[in-house]
């Protein structure tokens, strides 16, 4: 269970141009509430159009905060950190309360650490400077598959998962 931080201006574009804040409401503004649960209906959709489930799933989201709140239980570490990455790499998303547990009786997989897209980056230039040789790159990018298509499409800003090494 953790609070893990990332660029709200950076990432898929699936809450508007507009997300839900704390203004203050008035006669005719939407009702921040509903504007929340459609935010966060929308990530849910978003993972599961990336075939990443887990048992009990639950979606939140505080536009006041920027904050995404996900809980349940995946199937396996691997699992767990693409959801949470799925929640994250959001537009409007600032932080996500991982709330996320791995199924008892699934074999302990070792933790990736995450890495945040500079300017100028390839997978190619990240995997020389973690694992020390650029043709390493297909490591990166398996382990985010399916939230990435192609190894050239990543973006400042977006969160990766390195696996650790070999």
């Amino acid at each position: 269970m953790s609070l893990i931080s990332f660029i709200a201006d950076a990432g898929e574009k699936l809450l508007g141009q507009k997300p839900p804040s704390a203004a203050p409401g008035g006669a005719g503004s939407p009702d921040l509430a509903q504007l929340n649960a459609t935010a966060a209906a929308s990530i849910a959709r978003y993972i599961a159009s990336q075939n990443l489930s887990a048992q009990n799933l639950s979606i939140g989201y505080d536009g006041a905060s920027k904050t995404v709140t996900v809980k349940g239980i995946a199937p396996d570490q691997a699992t767990k950190e693409k959801i949470v990455l799925c929640c994250g790499n959001v537009n409007s998303v600032a932080k996500v309360d991982d709330q996320l547990t791995v199924a008892s009786g699934t074999a302990m997989a070792a933790v990736s650490s995450m890495y945040e897209v500079k300017p100028g980056d390839t997978l190619s230039k990240i995997a020389k400077s973690v694992y020390g040789d650029a043709n390493a790159y297909m490591r990166i990018f398996e382990a985010n598959k399916p939230m990435l298509a192609d190894p050239n499409k990543i973006y400042p800003g977006q969160q990766l998962r390195i696996p650790p090494k070999a």
